[in-house]
């Protein structure tokens, strides 16, 4: 289809092409469903497809509806001409709600590659259900969606205020405690299943299934965020008596069949939170002077058979989420946390890489076996870094209780060192961006947020994935097998290219490539035209992880780093699981997976799977090359959905945590700039608020596109990405988790009125 001049065909049409080649009509409907449901095909009217990649016309994807009302259609194929996402003006957006996939028509694409559409279809629907608080009212009773981006109350009709009386819908205490009266329920958030979508102009109706409490009780905010981003997070019957049965004994002929490590001193290094623990280590020096490294993972795959209710339920979430106080997990505690966990001094099955490293960091010898470990300790980051870089006289009691593995931990710190100065001889980019962390009292309460840790242990456990995934990874490409890669494209050039006007004002530059100068005519505010220019990559135009490399290595410690460092990390594509191989671009790696978190990673459990048919026989392809490409689009997208609920939570903690700071002043670093204010993260707490340019009272700001500031008209006085000031929090909107902040010093005071 996408061959022929129109990129269309109807359905009669494909029946008997396709019939005249001998393909049956069962497999052709089942091969048309499949290509709608992944949007390579766009059925823009009744039995009449279009091909989606080939099209200009029609764009079918993700939209995502901003607060104010307008919203984006992000492509689910690449559209000719289109750079970027297709703008949707608020009359059509209303027709979707935040999150729909829909078929929206691309109007005129601009020289800019910039387009505006309307939404013509919607595809499948994001929302079956919608968590938000009941509203009593004179007329009608209504739920407002938690996310503001659904504009749309949900109607309840009589009858429907209340859920079923079941302990599993009861989030406040027996059944005994729902609240008897609707009036009651004012006030409460609710999930509501949705039974008519809000269209032409009317309301949605929809009734409530679960009542999970107030909005200040403790544990509300994650269960919020469970339901607003649909994160499924109770086991089936099933999949928790599949899970029961389940034991520690493991069968003599088994271990016969496996590799035995249990005499090896590994150990496992995490976190001080964590409870599932997917990987052990060990590191040696071979007689030819060269490293040994051991990399052992958790065999989950040794349990959880394709197929099974476990399988099924691992591979609709897709990936544990992990929240400051709590995590949802993939698999049923049963497996997280003990059967697969490699806890300390028990018997543990495990899929080994085991390396051999030279001391340029060149694997020169691999091999990949079943095996079991005894891990002889459960490490922490913080004990480790002690160990390797704290002062003698403060880690002596540290140094008695590990001194028979301080002589490892010195090789390891060794090894990874070596690992990484690789890395980056070959380009591989480390963004060193600090990390929020949130902390807690001994009653639960958050007393704070600061900058995660992250040291010399995190780096060798870091280095040590990393060698294990990319050396499977190769593993199973030589075997011309089918596998499942961790990729990482090639930047999007006009991103690239946004970012290199921006880092021009700093002075600095990529060096990535010639771009060539294109003029275009505007109108500015005086209503003059004015010439202004515009830079595109030119037809030679080339662009290396390199580049990023050599850039963040200049800006290393200059006032500008954190800045530029976010906004080059912008310019980045999002790494995706396919079954295609394209590369790591950031990590400039040929071939990548991930093969070291599979109690926490369903692809992780995936990569196990080939590996095990590939060592047991060769010959055997767990999967077909069409369902690992199912499982990189539906596993990128359940990531994406686990990071999008992490990072909501996170900002509505911090939004609470500064409700109770409103007056108070701080300094910050202004990190972007637009027509609407700019933004300021603190200094102190990692927390970022906006200042609205209505608050800049004193003159008439507007927004310059070249040098990204907001300029004074009357005073010249500018406000730029990198400037340092002082701010002063004004209001704080916690479950929106957005943060006002006024200026507090250089601002004229207001004229009184005569």
């Amino acid at each position: 289809m996408a061959k022929q001049p129109h990129h269309r065909a109807s359905f009669k049409q494909l029946v008997k092409e396709l019939g005249s080649r001998g393909v049956e009509r069962q497999d052709f409907e089942r091969a048309l469903e499949r290509a709608l449901a992944t949007g390579q095909l766009i059925e823009y009217q009744r039995d009449h497809f279009l091909a989606a990649r080939a099209s200009s016309e029609f764009v079918a994807g993700q939209v995502r509806i901003h607060r104010d009302g307008y919203g984006f259609v992000v492509p689910q194929e690449p559209v000719p001409g289109l750079v970027g996402d297709l703008f949707i003006p608020p009359d059509s957006a209303s027709k979707a709600m935040h999150g729909d996939r829909v078929l929206a028509r691309v109007g005129r694409i601009g020289r800019d590659g910039k387009a505006e559409g309307e939404i013509v279809k919607i595809l499948k629907r994001a929302h079956g259900t919608v968590v938000g608080e009941f509203q009593v009212k004179r007329t009608a009773n209504w739920v407002k969606p938690h996310d503001d981006r659904l504009r749309d109350w949900i109607r309840i009709p009589e009858g429907m205020e209340f859920p079923a009386a079941t302990p599993e819908v009861d989030r406040i205490g027996t059944t005994a405690s729902l609240p008897s009266r609707v009036e009651d329920l004012n006030g409460l958030i609710v999930n509501v299943e949705v039974l008519e979508f809000p269209e032409d102009g009317e309301s949605g109706v929809g009734r409530v299934i679960e009542i999970l409490g107030r909005p200040d009780d403790f544990g509300v905010d994650v269960e919020i965020m469970i339901r607003k981003h649909h994160l499924p997070h109770r086991f089936p019957p099933e999949v928790i008596a599949e899970a029961k049965a389940f034991t520690n004994d493991i069968p003599a002929e088994e271990l016969g069949r496996r590799r035995d490590f249990r005499d090896y001193d590994t150990v496992t290094i995490d976190g001080e939170t964590a409870r599932d623990f997917d990987d052990a280590v060990w590191v040696d020096q071979l007689p030819n002077g060269n490293f040994a490294l051991h990399v052992h993972i958790a065999d989950v795959s040794h349990y959880i058979q394709p197929g099974s209710a476990i399988d099924a339920e691992a591979c609709l979430r897709g990936t544990s989420v992990y929240f400051p106080d709590r995590a949802v997990p993939m698999l049923p505690l049963e497996l997280s946390t003990d059967i697969c966990s490699l806890r300390p001094n028990v018997e543990r099955l495990v899929m080994s890489a085991l390396l051999e490293i030279d001391h340029q960091g060149q694997t020169v010898g691999q091999e990949f076996c079943a095996g079991v470990i005894r891990s002889r300790e459960r490490m922490t980051y913080t004990d480790v870094h002690l160990l390797l870089e704290g002062e003698a006289e403060a880690t002596v009691a540290l140094r008695e209780r590990y001194g028979p593995l301080l002589s490892r931990f010195r090789l390891m710190k060794d090894l990874a060192l070596i690992l990484n100065r690789r890395r980056v001889r070959r380009g591989s980019i480390d963004f060193d961006l600090p990390e929020a962390q949130i902390e807690f009292d001994e009653f639960g309460a958050m007393t704070g947020v600061t900058r995660g840790a992250r040291n010399i242990a995190h780096r060798l456990i870091e280095e040590f994935m990393l060698a294990a995934n990319e050396a499977v990874a190769s593993f199973l490409e030589g075997s011309g097998g089918p596998s499942l890669y961790r990729i990482h494209e090639t930047p999007n050039p006009q991103k690239v290219t946004e970012f290199e006007q921006v880092a021009a004002q700093y002075g600095v530059s990529l060096g990535s490539a010639p771009m060539k100068r294109l003029q275009t005519v505007m109108r500015g505010r005086d209503g003059k035209k004015q010439r202004r220019d515009q830079f595109v990559p030119s037809a030679d135009y080339r662009i290396s992880s390199k580049n990023f490399q050599r850039l963040i290595q200049q800006l290393e410690g200059k006032p500008e780093e954190r800045i530029l460092s976010y906004l080059m990390l912008r310019s980045l594509k999002q790494a995706r699981y396919a079954s295609d191989n394209v590369g790591h671009f950031a990590l400039a790696a040929e071939s990548y997976t991930h093969f070291t978190s599979p109690i926490r990673r369903y692809p992780d459990l995936v990569i196990h799977r080939l590996l095990r048919a590939q060592l047991e026989n060769p010959g055997q392809r767990p999967y077909s090359e069409p369902e690992l490409r199912q499982i990189g689009e539906d596993t990128s997208l359940t990531e994406r959905r686990a990071a999008d609920a992490e990072r909501d939570l996170m900002e509505w903690k911090k939004a609470k945590f500064m409700a109770d700071r409103v007056g108070d002043e701080f300094t910050g670093l202004i990190t972007s700039t637009a027509k609407f204010g700019f933004f300021v993260e603190l200094d102190t707490l990692f927390i970022e608020g906006l200042v609205a340019v209505e608050t800049l009272f004193w003159d008439r700001f507007f927004y310059d596109e070249r040098s990204r500031k907001l300029v004074g008209e009357r005073t010249k006085k500018a406000y730029a990405m990198g400037d340092r000031v002082k701010v002063r929090v004004d209001r704080v909107e916690a479950q929106g988790g957005r943060i006002q902040f006024s200026l507090a010093e250089g601002v004229p005071e207001r004229k009184k009125r005569k």
